[in-house]
């Protein structure tokens, strides 16, 4: 039984909320679940069933291919007020390559499990369109980080890469290890070391075990 909060979520987030009829709001709170997954868990692979859909209450999730070498490439994360609808891409038919979803800190998720999900997109034409709607943004995403990995050089993407990642907390300091900066970033943590140092020796940042502290955000805004 969904709370009060938890229902308001739902319907602050899902702007198709208002076009359902009694009937099949009932039937998605009936089919959504409150779950919690530790930090670093696997919520879903290629080798897992489908998820559905997946609302934060807390925490932040990593969506992410992997290559056949083990290679990962984080397309986005998703944080509370994101909704992830390509973690139900079993009932999405034009998706057809997989994601993986990590937990990337502990979190609380609402989770709308498939057939229901898939059932309201085809009574629905709102949920449809919504669905739709969310994995091309999602897909506009993915496309540019695929770009900064084909295009950029790697001291323009490491720069871009901390400071969106300090504008979101509002801090000058960065609590993230080279290996798992290397992790969402697509490279490998010896690249990422290097460029760290060659940076900290520019003055544009502090290096520190597990942190990185942005001493010059204006020189460091220069590469970008």
């Amino acid at each position: 039984m969904l709370t009060k909060d938890e229902i308001e979520l739902l319907t602050n987030h899902l702007t198709f909320w208002n076009n359902l009829t009694y009937k099949q709001k009932d039937t998605f709170m009936d089919h959504t679940s409150v779950n919690f997954y530790k930090k670093d868990s696997s919520i879903h692979t290629a080798d897992l069933d489908c998820v559905g859909l997946l609302l934060p209450k807390n925490g932040t999730l990593r969506v992410y291919i992997l290559s056949d070498e083990g290679r990962e490439i984080t397309l986005y994360r998703i944080r509370p007020g994101d909704v992830c609808v390509l973690s139900a891409a079993c009932v999405l038919h034009t998706i057809t390559f997989d994601i993986s979803i990590d937990a990337v800190t502990d979190c609380e998720l609402l989770q709308v499990d498939s057939p229901a999900f898939s059932a309201l997109m085809q009574e629905n034409i709102y949920v449809e369109a919504y669905a739709y709607k969310k994995v091309t943004e999602r897909f506009s995403d993915a496309m540019w980080t695929m770009q900064q990995i084909l295009f950029m050089s790697f001291d323009k993407r490491l720069a871009i890469f901390l400071l969106d990642e300090t504008a979101k907390t509002g801090s000058h300091s960065l609590k993230m290890t080279h290996e798992e900066i290397a992790r969402y970033m697509g490279s490998a943590r010896e690249v990422v070391s290097r460029m760290l140092k060659y940076f900290s020796s520019e003055g544009l940042v502090q290096i520190s075990r597990g942190e990185i502290l942005i001493t010059d955000r204006k020189k460091l805004l220069t590469l970008v």
